[in-house]
């Protein structure tokens, strides 16, 4: 079969969700990804970042081996050899008390939200049923129908309600905002310390840690969606470290497990998450011993190959090599480490679409932005090989 047949089994079968690139992959090492006929491609968007540690990395594959052969799945009925070791391993490294294991980002978000209301409930002393959670213009945190609830996309909306209430939305990068926004009710603030999927949209400096100190001022939890910005993405660890804030709450998961399997987490404190008991949360697969033994090794090898000093080093490399492109297309470079946005003053597709041609994966967002965010493992070469595509493709007429 070639990509043109993949392509129509995809119409054929698959609902409308979503505007692919017409590129049938099907295998991957590192940075390289190649389709069915055989053509390779630089993947220059690293699976919206679930690939950090670069596609089929062997010692993800070894481990993820080892424990294929013993044991992948027991339920949470029955505890398992792997999952107390990984959140040991998880919490050491983020310095957080506890975690709760889980699958999707959007899952990890769902249960951010339950964990700050009962916080709220409980420890703030909000009445029943008022627990508000204030949240961000542009921001993007999955599909599910809470979720959706509190986008300020229409489409994300329209024909899916009656919408879950309990939101409120203000501008992006504002702490004055954030503030003014505050009553007695609220019990979190929910915010991408870059929006992903909104652009790769970075704040004014000093926005996370102002409003970091509003949350504490009024005591409301800061919850930092760090599902796309953690694990070396942006340069450091997670986001909020260039900012030197330490978030109540933070959710994670796309390169928590290298690409290889759905693992995420949500991670704070005993004041927070030591407030649930049996049958308050759960999931048949969370924390689950093939996915616990996965993401220990997609941490390892974060660690032991010094992917966040990569990622910080090349990052501002391709940054400023895409910054002194004289296209009048291009309004804005913008990102941190390997998470860089380009926005146009036209459509992004065609230009997503001419890369496609000439060996370079990536993905328009917000009709007009281009991102650019390749596994950490990416070299200078590398990066050099794919500005001499770029460049002239960003400035064709």
């Amino acid at each position: 079969m070639h990509s043109q047949d993949y392509i129509q089994l995809d119409a054929a079968y698959s609902a409308c969700t979503y505007n692919p690139l017409d590129v049938v992959i099907e295998r991957g090492e590192g940075v390289w990804v190649y389709d069915v006929d055989g053509k390779k491609y630089l993947d220059c968007l690293a699976a919206y970042s679930a690939v950090n540690q670069g596609h089929c990395h062997p010692a993800i594959i070894d481990a993820m081996y080892a424990q294929m052969q013993r044991v992948t799945l027991t339920s949470r009925a029955f505890r398992n050899a792997q999952m107390g070791p990984f959140l040991k391993e998880l919490c050491e490294l983020t310095g957080y008390d506890k975690a709760i294991p889980l699958n999707s980002g959007a899952e990890a978000v769902e249960a951010a939200i339950k964990s700050a209301r009962k916080w709220g409930y409980l420890v703030k002393g909000v009445a029943d049923n008022q627990a508000e959670i204030i949240v961000c213009n542009g921001n993007f945190a999955g599909r599910t129908t809470t979720i959706i609830s509190f986008s300020s996309e229409p489409q994300y909306k329209a024909d899916f309600g009656p919408l879950t209430p309990g939101f409120k939305l203000i501008p992006y990068g504002d702490a004055a905002a954030l503030e003014a926004a505050i009553t007695p009710n609220t019990v979190a603030f929910l915010v991408e310390p870059i929006q992903g999927e909104g652009g790769v949209v970075v704040p004014p400096d000093g926005y996370l840690r102002a409003a970091a100190g509003v949350c504490a001022r009024h005591n409301v939890l800061f919850v930092a969606d760090e599902i796309q910005t953690g694990f070396g993405r942006t340069g450091k660890l997670f986001g909020c470290d260039h900012e030197g804030v330490r978030p109540d709450m933070i959710t994670v998961g796309k390169a928590l497990s290298g690409g290889f399997y759905p693992v995420s987490a949500v991670l704070a404190d005993n004041k927070i998450l030591g407030l649930f008991k049996p049958g308050d949360h759960g999931s048949t697969f969370g924390g689950n011993p093939l996915g616990a033994a996965t993401a220990r090794a997609a941490i390892k090898v974060i660690q032991d190959e010094g992917l966040i000093a990569r990622s910080a080093e090349l990052g501002a490399y391709f940054k400023g090599r895409l910054a002194r492109i004289e296209s009048p297309h291009i309004k804005e470079v913008r990102g941190k480490g390997l998470f860089i946005g380009v926005e146009l003053n036209i459509p992004a597709r065609r230009f997503a679409e001419a890369l496609l041609e000439a060996g370079i994966l990536c993905k328009e967002t917000h009709k007009t932005v281009l991102r650019f965010a390749p596994p950490l493992v990416i070299k200078k070469d590398e990066i050099d090989w794919a500005m001499s595509h770029i460049e002239p493709i960003l400035m064709m007429r």
